[in-house]
């Protein structure tokens, strides 16, 4: 699309803006990140900013953009001569979520390297978008290593790219911006941590607005020159106002009252390390420069206060962000001095449908985002004297239990190599990782083995003419390196939740244990699925997802009662393995069996179930129960439903990773698919 829809013409999104906008003025907050459902305008406005930048001077013919003012004495392209230089566009650069680590930071032709000896290196996404816009869609779907050596290049400036032997590094200092949709999946709260800004977006409830969204949309559609005709001139006064702000920003003053709120605030969210502080001081400063002063108030710090530490105050991946504003505006008076803090962020109108110069409120209203919605009914309340049931039970729903304190489990693995999506689970095959072997190169090669290389060269040297010193080597003798590392899995959680099960104390505790299992499933970048079974059927309460806090919500809210039918549960989990394999054949399956092992929903239930957990046998699946049986007496029927299965059983205590029992049992299983 050759016109980018007007920045000024977004509807809404004012906390959106405004962080877009605070980036440009101050590239060294450090970026910011969307967070919000899908078709909310986030890709929309960040691709505007870009035509709103000032215009870059480079180095002509510089393929990594240096500044001829100030030209980068290690360019690869260099040495550069100061002097006159040429005048582009800022530029926006797109990192695709499934782009390889060569297409972000860089190539280096192998086969040139070994065959003529030159160090030729092709420029990535990292060196187009020095001085400008690095976009990242849907960054919580990017591989691990892809995000690390992306922020990595974002807080150092530089990227490197090292080699077999040879190094390369150049200049990376860009606007990070990042888009992502809570329900796929979270990043981890190290990578977070990485953004400077965070904003919740959210589509308008508004009819008003919601139309003229529509309206603008369609005028844009029709004819996109005209539309963005008819904003020219908000556009070019707010790129006006980039510039002077930009102008401004050496000038303006942080004083110590300043910065005492913004170090008390920090220190009353309880955020880890130093980097809120720092951004909270950078973002302030911005703020004031944008709104045209040269003195941080505290209107200045409460907005930035908003915008860099609602994604740094999570505790664990299940708490909501957002930030309590009343504590923040308690913590701002007391630390104020004479000159209390103004909580109205409302700053100077910016006019011509720029954004406000101090923002809207927080995030999503006052007390931040709501947290993801529980499924199910609420159930009514606790019965008096509630105890668990038989295994004959009633069929009585009983009110969902919340879950015990969660923690450190275990590791619950697939046995076998495996060659899915990059994780921290199970082994795999994969493109980073300890070398094992060599092979040759089915298509491009990526990663060199040198050494199996030169063995595959050297018998033919003499035919080659080669008598003395040096190497021939031709692409038949390029090898491939082979490497292991880890993946990531489906885990599908079973869960009985019937009323053999629904003692409160034990609910609470099997509670306790499956959200500390969806714990380690976040940390290991795994889907998850989940299955309940109760009374008389079997339910999937979350399909496969990326979303563990979505996992967590539907079991806090799970109600409990009526008979067993596990039989009903495995053929359910049965089927959604079966789908799941057709959409993503690569991921291996991990089923963690939730139960006391007894079945007495349905015909024959003990027999069914039998055959159905001889199903999963059968097809090779990885599966764990854990024996969530308790008392004096124990009929040891969730190791037998194990060994029907073909895995193993563990106890709750035994699930624990600090257990003796946990320490010294691994998961056992058998995988047909195993290589």
């Amino acid at each position: 699309m050759t016109t980018p829809f007007p920045f000024t013409a977004v509807v809404g999104q004012d906390d959106l803006r405004l962080a877009l906008l605070l980036n440009a003025v101050s590239p060294a907050v450090g970026g910011v990140l969307v967070r919000g459902e899908k078709g909310t305008a986030k890709s929309t406005a960040v691709r505007a900013l870009s035509a709103l930048l000032p215009e870059v001077a480079v180095v002509p013919g510089c393929r990594f953009s240096c500044d001829p003012s100030a030209p980068d004495p290690a360019c690869p392209d260099g040495p550069h001569g100061t002097g006159g230089g040429a005048a582009r566009p800022a530029r926006m650069v797109e990192l695709p979520v499934g782009a390889s680590e060569d297409r972000l930071v860089g190539a280096l032709d192998i086969e040139r390297a070994l065959s003529e000896g030159v160090k030729a290196f092709e420029p990535g996404l990292l060196a187009d978008a020095h001085r400008g816009i690095l976009y990242v869609d849907e960054v919580n779907l990017l591989h691990d290593h892809l995000v690390d050596l992306l922020l990595d290049a974002a807080a150092m400036g530089a990227s490197y790219v090292e080699r077999e032997g040879v190094s390369v590094r150049h200049a990376a200092r860009f606007l990070l911006v990042g888009t992502m949709n809570p329900e796929e999946g979270e990043l981890r709260p190290q990578l977070l941590d990485r953004f400077g800004l965070t904003v919740e977006v959210a589509a308008s409830r508004e009819p008003d607005q919601r139309v003229e969204v529509v309206r603008r949309r369609l005028a844009y559609d029709d004819d996109p020159a005209a539309f963005a005709t008819r904003w020219a001139g908000e556009e070019a006064a707010v790129r006006a106002r980039i510039v002077a702000a930009r102008e401004l920003l050496p000038s303006v003053r942080l004083g110590d009252g300043a910065l005492r709120q913004i170090a008390a605030t920090c220190a009353a969210f309880e955020v880890d390390g130093m980097r809120a502080d720092i951004v909270m001081a950078r973002t302030a400063t911005a703020l004031a420069a944008w709104a045209g002063r040269t003195d941080v108030l505290a209107e200045d710090v409460r907005q930035a206060a908003l915008l860099a530490l609602p994604h740094r105050r999570r505790r664990n991946p299940f708490d909501a962000p957002g930030l309590d504003e009343d504590k923040l505006d308690e913590t701002l008076e007391e630390f104020g001095g004479d000159d209390g803090p103004d909580t109205d962020p409302d700053g100077p109108d910016g006019g011509g449908g720029q954004p406000p110069a101090e923002g809207p409120e927080g995030p999503e209203g006052p007390e931040g985002p709501e947290g993801p919605e529980g499924g199910g009914d609420a159930g009514a309340p606790a019965e008096a004297g509630e105890a668990g049931q038989p295994a004959g039970g009633g069929s009585g729903e009983r009110s969902p239990v919340g879950a015990a304190e969660p923690f450190r489990t275990k590791v619950l693995s697939v046995p076998g190599i495996g060659e899915g999506a990059a994780g921290r689970r199970s082994r795999a095959r994969t493109e980073h990782g300890r070398t094992t072997g060599a092979r040759r190169p089915n298509g491009a090669l990526t990663k060199v083995h040198l050494a199996a290389t030169v063995q595959a060269a050297a018998p033919h040297q003499r035919a080659r003419g080669r008598s003395g010193p040096g190497l021939v080597v031709r692409r038949d003798d390029l090898r491939q390196a082979t490497r292991e590392g880890r993946e990531a899995n489906l885990v599908l959680f079973v869960v009985d939740a019937s009323g053999s099960m629904a003692a409160r104390q034990r609910m609470s505790a099997v509670k306790g244990a499956v959200v500390s299992l969806l714990l380690d499933a976040y940390q290991r970048r795994d889907k998850v699925g989940l299955v309940t079974f109760r009374g008389a059927a079997a339910d999937v309460a979350l399909p496969p997802t990326s979303s563990v806090d979505a996992a967590a919500a539907r079991l806090e809210s799970l109600p409990t009662g009526g008979r067993t039918p596990l039989a009903a549960g495995l053929l359910r989990a049965h089927d959604v393995l079966r789908v799941e394999r057709l959409r993503d054949p690569a991921r291996r399956p991990l089923v963690v069996v939730v139960t006391d092992g007894r079945a007495t929903g349905g015909p024959e239930p003990v027999a069914l179930a039998s055959r159905a957990a001889r199903l999963f046998a059968a097809e090779g699946v990885a599966s764990v129960v854990v024996d969530c049986e308790s008392g004096p007496v124990r009929l040891g029927l969730a190791g037998r439903l194990a060994g029907e299965l073909g895995g193993s059983a563990v106890t709750l205590d035994e699930l624990r990773a600090d257990s003796i029992a946990g320490l010294v049992r691994d998961v056992q299983g058998t995988s047909r698919r195993a290589a």
